[in-house]
């Protein structure tokens, strides 16, 4: 059995190269990075994170570091759903979201990570296998750019490799949004995949007009018009406002989901592993999208999903999201004529750089 015997959580502050800004979450000139580290009887090492905006990372580090080690070490690690089920009802009664579900998205991403290296295999294939060729789209976090930064920024990224683009929306007066993309149509030309993303900004009827606006300009979705907790909100935004929307990276259960899904609320389910339960739930919520005949799209730890998606046949895109760790790990993200590569190597294929990692150390 292999057992766990050693957990190990750290917690850093990574700058960003320039302040980014959305609708909601305002100016972030860094955000926090929570990892944890597992260790089975037989030395096998499995690595997990998660990350926040710039707030919470200390909750979810003493979680980490206290609670659920208490509840796993001498555990079955290779038992994934039995000991995901333990942390859960274990962290239930002051948990269900929040820094908790965090923490236990970070520790089953360690989790699969190890059980991937145990079995020799990446993990994409150990999840299912389908394509490691992933369709991707570069995530700008770009609202208070200029229109001309705006462009700038957007050549950088097809310089990079990327054959879609996501942009920021929600400014003050929906006649700026509507500017603002239409340059980036004018520009892209108007078979480009692009997205737009409000971030969460709006009422439901705000969200409605929006979306008539844009319908104009063709996007591939619109991306958190409204709160994520305004199931019935999204359904008369998806009925009534003629865009596929994409939601869901605010959402933190298997059970949310389903709420959303089945109220017709959502076109591209949108999950984030590192803040809906891991693999474990991120997975369940992809099978779940394709039991509705919906596509699945991703948010952030793009190190990550990319494995996710490369393993389920109902992928869309992938998010190579603004909060990136190049800097930080060994072989960052591969594009490739606007596809990013699942690695081979076995496990999730992350190897943090430690030494440049501790100069961030929080």
């Amino acid at each position: 059995m292999p057992k766990l015997v050693n957990i190990q959580a750290g917690l850093y502050r990574i700058p960003l190269p320039a302040t980014l800004t959305d609708s909601v979450h305002g100016q972030m000139t860094a955000f926090e990075l929570n990892t944890v580290s597992i260790r089975d009887v037989e030395g096998a090492e499995g690595v997990g994170y998660t990350y926040t905006c710039g707030r919470n990372g200390s909750a979810i580090h003493v979680l980490l570091e206290h609670d659920l080690t208490d509840l796993a070490i001498g555990a079955d690690a290779d038992c994934i759903e039995f000991l995901w089920k333990k942390l859960w009802w274990g962290l239930h009664y002051g948990g269900r979201g929040g820094p908790t579900v965090l923490a236990l998205s970070a520790f089953d991403i360690a989790l699969w990570d190890l059980k991937a290296k145990r079995l020799d295999q990446p993990l994409w294939k150990l999840l299912g296998g389908h394509d490691r060729h992933v369709p991707c789209y570069a995530g700008g976090i770009d609202l208070d750019l200029s229109i001309d930064q705006l462009i700038k920024q957007t050549e950088i990224n097809l310089r990079k490799g990327f054959h879609a683009i996501k942009m920021k929306v929600g400014r003050k007066r929906l006649s700026e949004d509507v500017e603002r993309v239409k340059s980036m149509r004018q520009h892209l030309g108007q078979e480009f995949p692009l997205m737009v993303d409000a971030n969460m900004k709006w009422t439901v009827d705000e969200a409605i007009r929006a979306a008539r606006v844009f319908q104009q300009f063709d996007p591939v979705w619109l991306e958190e018009p409204i709160t994520p907790d305004d199931f019935a909100g999204h359904s008369r935004v998806v009925r009534d406002g003629g865009l596929p929307i994409a939601a869901g990276e605010n959402l933190r259960t298997l059970w949310e989901f389903q709420h959303l899904i089945a109220t017709g609320g959502v076109t591209f389910p949108e999950p984030d592993v590192t803040n809906c339960g891991g693999i474990t739930s991120f997975m369940k919520i992809a099978h779940l999208a394709e039991a509705f005949n919906l596509p699945v799209t991703t948010h952030g730890a793009h190190d990550v999903t990319v494995h996710l998606l490369a393993a389920v046949p109902n992928r869309s895109y992938l998010e190579a999201h603004g909060f990136g760790l190049d800097a930080y790990i060994a072989e960052p993200l591969r594009i490739e004529e606007g596809h990013a590569i699942a690695p081979d190597r076995p496990g999730h294929g992350i190897e943090f750089d430690s030494k440049s990692l501790e100069s961030c150390r929080a």
